[in-house]
């Protein structure tokens, strides 16, 4: 069992992988979005402002199952998205407010982006 200092339990992510707004950093969420498909998911969920939860096949990505699963994991990991198992049944939201507090204008610019034919 590892134990953790008192002071360092705030800046861990959860047991689901999500960072905390402090251990969100700029380079990996640059380079979770460099990827095309990952950019298209985040540019998605940006211009839905109901910020709804969707299911990871609601995005009818062109990938494998297990591409898109390690997609979402990386998405998840950077901290641009949240993801909540209902049984078989996995929903992923944007982190609109923690995205803007820790990056402002972060989402804006990729919101304006137009997709790359990659």
């Amino acid at each position: 069992m590892q134990v953790v200092p008192i002071e360092d339990v705030r800046s861990m992510p959860d047991d689901k992988g999500h960072p905390s707004v402090a251990e969100m950093r700029l380079s990996v969420v640059l380079a979770a979005l460099a990827d095309p498909v990952r950019a298209r998911v985040v540019r998605d969920l940006v211009r839905d402002t109901d910020d709804p939860e969707r299911t990871c096949a609601s995005f009818g990505l062109d990938v494998t199952k297990s591409t898109q699963t390690h997609h979402f994991r990386v998405l998840r990991e950077a901290g641009l998205v949240s993801q909540v198992d209902y049984g078989n049944s996995r929903k992923v939201r944007l982190r609109r407010a923690e995205l803007d507090q820790r990056f402002p204008g972060l989402l804006a610019l990729v919101a304006s982006e137009e997709p790359r034919d990659d």
